[in-house]
């Protein structure tokens, strides 16, 4: 069924009116009825209508002054307009069409033609508007970010949109023709995952339509995994189907790091709780053991280790959890602070063998991250050198330099543990951790340098991180842009 038009009648004769409401109503258009050229202004304000059925003599404004007011209206601009006149000269009638007007009756009209010249106007504007509508989706789907391709019964490419194109790596121009069918594009570059739903394809049963199909890029040496979400739907009428095809790699790399970071906080936080709760449990019971023994002592010491642990797990994922605000806070860090941070942190740390080498010409100097975001930097790096350091005693020299780029640079080398090709490539990961105590236990959250690349690549910085040459040990090199200075007041 048609939806119904609407239709604004405008005429100061409240006999006509009548005429014109009854001649209408029984075609099952909503009327609207106004008794001059102030009130029709309003309702066509107010309602929008499809078609305006206007008096050319009204009273305070003429039907052609009702006209050109609704031409200057942009949200009434393209509403047809019949004039209802009984100026039948051609002065009038050219009077009418600079203003605006599509058609006219003259009085006396002939009622089967009035509602002939309504019908074919409603029904034409209908055309039109349905026409914009589709040119507006058009141009939707053409910019959308999904893709989106219309496919037929034995799965040949009708249309697709430039993201689809794109993602299906086929000719750009949407108006060339796609020769290929679509599961032979789509196996050229991905895998077909679950396989089970792909099977039977283009066939498609009831329940598969709600369950979620990919398209899997694996991952290569120069780029990582990609997927996309095939989605369904069935067009009416026919047997062709409409696809969208939408990149979901972000959702499934998100869920994939939560589960990543479930699993290691929860080893983490349980591991230390272990001798914790072990002597919690025989201090109550007092009966087996003798708490001024050597025993004793060396079970609460014990459980002091898994406290300092555990701290230390919960400092971790605390500073990481910061990372976010530390990256947006304003300021910079001027590197005449850099040699007192680090003495401070190296007390910290209980480091006795840190040292800072910078050109006196550069103490000046400023760069594009905040004390606090400058202090967990030092702080991590430190505190894995210490870490991973056979003894824990690292000697860590810190040399700063400014490169011809005009950005500051500073190398971390320390004296511990020489890193394998595969560590050296996984390092900036989270949850990632490069070795293993000898115990097997994996030492801190292996957050500490992904939350130093963060901030450094949030600023438009690099990181480095690479084996020393004349030793054992590692350099770490972060690489930071200069702040410029502010202008003087």
């Amino acid at each position: 069924m048609e939806p119904t038009s609407t239709i604004l009648i405008v005429d100061d004769d409240l006999t006509l009116r009548k005429v014109m409401e009854d001649l209408l109503r029984s075609q099952d258009y909503h009327l609207l009825l106004a008794a001059d050229g102030v009130e029709g202004l309003a309702q066509a304000v107010e309602h929008k209508p499809d078609l305006i059925l206007l008096d050319v003599n009204m009273p305070n404004m003429s039907g052609f002054e009702v006209c050109e007011r609704l031409r200057a209206d942009p949200a009434l601009a393209e509403v047809p307009i019949i004039m209802v006149t009984s100026l039948d000269d051609r002065d009038s009638r050219l009077k009418g069409i600079e203003a605006g007007v599509d058609d006219f009756i003259t009085k006396p009209f002939d009622r089967v033609e009035l509602r002939a010249r309504v019908r074919t106007i409603t029904r034409l504007n209908r055309y039109r508007r349905l026409q914009e509508e589709r040119s507006q989706l058009a141009w939707v789907v053409e910019q959308a970010d999904d893709g989106y391709l219309r496919l037929g019964p034995d799965d040949e490419v009708l249309y697709a949109n430039p993201k689809a194109r794109l993602y299906l790596g086929v000719e750009s121009e949407p108006r060339t023709p796609i020769a290929e069918k679509f599961l032979t594009l789509a196996r050229r570059q991905y895998h077909l995952e679950p396989q089970e739903l792909w099977e039977g394809w283009p066939a498609t049963s009831p329940t598969s339509l709600f369950r979620p199909r990919y398209l899997v890029r694996p991952e290569t040496p120069t780029a990582p995994a990609f997927w996309l979400e095939a989605a369904v739907l069935n067009l009416t009428g026919g047997p062709a189907r409409l696809l969208r095809l939408r990149n979901v790699t972000a959702q499934i790399s998100t869920r994939r790091d939560m589960r990543n970071f479930l699993t290691a906080i929860g080893h983490k936080l349980r591991t230390p709780l272990v001798p914790i709760l072990g002597v919690l449990e025989m201090a109550v019971d007092r009966t087996t053991w003798d708490l001024s023994s050597d025993d004793a002592v060396n079970m609460l010491s014990m459980a002091l280790r898994g406290a300092e642990r555990l701290y230390g797990e919960i400092e971790d994922i605390m500073r990481y959890a910061q990372m976010p605000a530390l990256a947006d806070s304003e300021g910079g860090f001027l590197l005449s602070q850099f040699e007192p941070l680090m003495a401070e942190i190296s007390a910290g740390l209980e480091l006795t063998a840190v040292n800072v080498h910078a050109p006196e010409d550069l103490k000046g100097a400023e760069v594009a991250l905040p004390r606090q975001a400058i202090e967990v930097i030092a702080w991590e790096i430190l505190e894995n050198a210490k870490k991973f350091h056979p003894t824990h005693t690292p000697t860590v020299e810190i040399e700063i330099r400014r490169d011809t780029a005009g950005r500051i640079t500073w190398q971390f080398g320390d004296d511990g543990l020489t890193l394998s090709p595969e560590q050296l490539e996984q390092i900036w990961t989270p949850y990632y951790q490069g070795e293993k105590g000898f115990t097997g236990e994996l030492p801190g959250m292996g957050l500490g340098l992904s939350t130093v690349a963060s901030l450094v690549w949030g600023v438009g910085g690099s990181c480095r991180l690479y084996n020393r040459k004349d030793g054992p040990g590692v350099v770490v090199e972060l690489t930071l842009p200069e702040r410029s200075a502010a202008p003087a007041s």
